[in-house]
């Protein structure tokens, strides 16, 4: 579904990203992870079209990826659920969900039950305002949101990031499902190693903007990729 081939980036004259090369298959959840600060948010950005890649080519779907915009991205698949959620405060539970239409054509624009079925308490709150969630419903709900796009590549960014532990068990369990699902590739960038070790079938560990370590979960050993990932 995704790979990509010797992707730079860079912010103004700084360099992050160094010859990425990985790639993510549908039907599995691929795991970027690394300490703080070696770029993983930085790959999803270039991923998502948010922060074009310097160089490097970059194919989604069988098809290569130029540097378009990043709604243009989305029209092709490509769902992001950034660090912090970015879900809008003033708008209702269901008009956050509503902005994912925009990659939609008019006759898919509604939200499916699924979404709810999946986080019930989306439904209960429908009407409620997005700022007056708590930071593991709006999880949830920016999770949702981008599932409302029927996306072929999810790039999930530190999704149990100052979220209760129930919360991420229910996280993990909607991970599991649409990766058992067949649908999509899924990537997740997390520093919770316990999960991200449970849910990934295959890991690329980030070393100052280079990958550093790589492989299924067959072939690599829990304590090798602890240890990588060690300070």
């Amino acid at each position: 579904m995704l790979q990509t081939k010797d992707l730079t980036l860079h912010y103004s004259g700084s360099q992050i990203l160094y010859g990425i090369d990985m790639a993510a298959e549908r039907g599995q959840v691929t795991c970027v992870m690394g300490t703080n600060g070696v770029g993983k948010t930085s790959l999803l950005k270039a991923l998502s079209g948010t922060h074009h890649r310097s160089g490097g080519s970059y194919t989604l779907d069988g098809e290569a990826i130029a540097k378009p915009p990043a709604h243009a991205l989305a029209r092709k698949g490509v769902a992001y659920v950034p660090q912090g959620r970015d879900i809008f405060p003033l708008m209702t539970v269901r008009e956050n969900l509503e902005t994912g239409f925009a990659c939609l054509p008019r006759e898919e624009r509604f939200v499916p039950e699924q979404i709810f079925e999946l986080f019930p308490v989306l439904k209960e709150m429908e009407g409620r305002r997005g700022g007056d969630l708590s930071g593991g419903q709006q999880q949830q709900l920016a999770i949702g949101r981008a599932l409302i796009a029927q996306p072929k590549l999810l790039l999930l960014d530190e999704p149990t990031e100052g979220i209760q532990p129930n919360i991420i068990q229910q996280i993990g369990r909607v991970i599991e499902y649409l990766r058992d699902e067949g649908k999509m590739a899924i990537v997740l960038v997390e520093q919770y190693f316990e999960f991200a070790y449970g849910l990934a079938d295959e890991f690329f560990v980030l070393t100052r903007g280079a990958v550093s370590l790589s492989g299924s979960k067959a072939s690599l050993t829990k304590e090798e990729v602890m240890a990588s990932v060690s300070v």
